[in-house]
């Protein structure tokens, strides 16, 4: 399994497509959620992947500041397969990233729900309380590094 960090223009074709595919299986098909997940912010974004001979495994997507929030944020995390770990390898990876590519010192999310143990375990703290976006129930979650 390897680890890929690129910007969007960096992302051969075949990449781009395997991660649109992968955020559609999941967030659109398996959600039962039509929503414009090519947003224009990809072109902005640092993105990030695991990978094996099989494809990718899960990906997600880091901005600087001013892109989506006043933070640096992370979103579209996505895994191909659940409870294997990919979840918290990429978002351990995308921690990191957003660390050493934009200086963060607070990382801004919006996690789905069901997932936001996933992040709390990781260091995450729920800013908000629950509200629907694109249907499905989210909260805003702040990680604040320590030092």
């Amino acid at each position: 399994m390897q680890l890929f960090v690129k910007r969007f223009n960096e992302l051969s074709l075949e990449e781009l497509y395997d991660i649109l595919q992968l955020r559609a299986s999941v967030f659109v098909v398996e959600q039962n959620c039509p929503y414009l997940d090519p947003d224009g912010l990809d072109k902005k974004a640092l993105h990030l992947f695991i990978k094996d001979d099989s494809g990718i495994k899960a990906c997600l997507r880091v901005m600087d500041r001013g892109a989506e929030s006043e933070y640096v944020s992370i979103g579209r995390v996505v895994a191909a397969d659940r409870r294997k770990g990919y979840g918290t390898k990429i978002l351990t990876e995308g921690i990191k990233a957003a660390r050493e590519y934009f200086s963060a010192d607070c990382i801004y999310l919006e996690a789905q729900t069901y997932a936001k143990g996933l992040y709390t375990k990781l260091g995450f703290r729920e800013i908000s309380g629950e509200f629907l976006l694109d249907g499905i129930p989210h909260v805003k979650m702040l990680y604040e590094a320590d030092e």
